[in-house]
């Protein structure tokens, strides 16, 4: 006889609306001007739907130089530096850009403060693809980059310029309002944005696992290691009462030793993993233990963002 397992999936859950926007765009940009198409990096952080992408036609690289002059290139859900929009132009290449239009809106504010002569200090993580692409929006050297509280402490006294923060849209909500409030203390004038940058769908990803952590006996984050939304959803369970919290890529993955004597498992998804692949772990768990769901809803999500007008035709 197999064991009880209650299941508790946490909502929302995967996809956010960027993510969505981004595999739409490489999809209709394919059906539009045909396969190749090019993407320079993962279009978002999750090795399941680039597989599927390059299936349909969609070709992954590193740099814009891999990418033909006749064939499109797509940049992105993380957004790029300047230098890359700049690139493709100068060779007259057709792009397309797949940022986030939450991530756009951070570009958009470390622009502004850089023009009105601010110093720019961005909250983030060093060589996230979304910190490149917002460094990279103003000159080297407006921006300084801060990962912790500890290093708000190192920063140099600043107290005679015009400050502003931004941060990385993926952060741990905790954790960004500490550095923050760090920073306000340490520079009282400084100017932060209108509305917060971190995104609403890490926000409601976060918050559903503070809902369930102290309730279940383990937790598992759908997601993958160079997510950001999903490394720090890991980290958010351990936080709030639910010390055995893992990521795991897919379900064959998944770790039955780990998982023995567990009778109450979250489950949640990054915001760049599709449903299928919860689907996928359900059903791998119904093979060792008798399964029962039940999921745990705090914030219904109905945002929508529209691929490009060049892409709209493509049905």
């Amino acid at each position: 006889m197999k064991p009880a397992l209650k299941i508790i999936l946490a909502s929302p859950r995967g996809f956010c609306a960027g993510v969505d926007r981004a595999i739409q765009i490489v999809e209709k940009a394919i059906l539009k001007f045909g396969a190749p198409v090019y993407v320079r990096h993962e279009i978002v952080h999750n090795r399941f739907v680039v597989e599927n992408l390059i299936a349909k036609g969609a070709i992954f690289v590193d740099e814009l130089d891999e990418v033909p002059n006749d064939r499109p290139v797509i940049f992105s859900a993380h957004g790029v530096p300047k230098s890359v929009p700049n690139a493709a132009k100068a060779r007259q290449m057709i792009y397309i850009d797949a940022t986030c239009p939450l991530v756009s809106k951070v570009h958009r504010e470390v622009e502004h403060h850089q023009s009105e002569g601010r110093k720019i200090i961005l909250i983030g993580h060093l060589d996230h693809p979304e910190v490149i692409g917002t460094m990279g929006q103003v000159p080297e050297g407006s921006v300084i980059l801060v990962q912790s509280v500890e290093e708000v402490a190192t920063l140099p006294d600043l107290s005679m310029e015009e400050l502003a923060y931004a941060t990385q849209t993926t952060l741990s909500v905790d954790e960004a309002k500490e550095i923050i409030q760090a920073l306000k203390t340490r520079f009282p004038h400084i100017l932060g944005p209108r509305k917060e940058d971190i995104c609403y769908a890490t926000t409601n990803r976060q918050l559903a696992v503070k809902t369930i952590a102290s309730s279940v006996d383990a937790l598992i984050v759908i997601g993958a290691p160079n997510s950001s939304n999903s490394m720090r959803l890991v980290e958010v369970a351990k936080q709030y009462g639910c010390a055995k919290a893992r990521m795991f890529q897919r379900a064959k993955d998944l770790d039955w030793d780990w998982l023995s004597g567990v009778q109450q498992l979250g489950i949640t998804a990054g915001a760049s993993a599709p449903e299928v692949l919860v689907d996928e772990v359900i059903e791998a768990c119904r093979n060792h233990f008798d399964v029962t769901v039940e999921e745990k809803s705090v914030i219904e999500e109905n945002i929508i963002f529209h691929v490009p007008k060049m892409l709209m035709e493509a049905a």
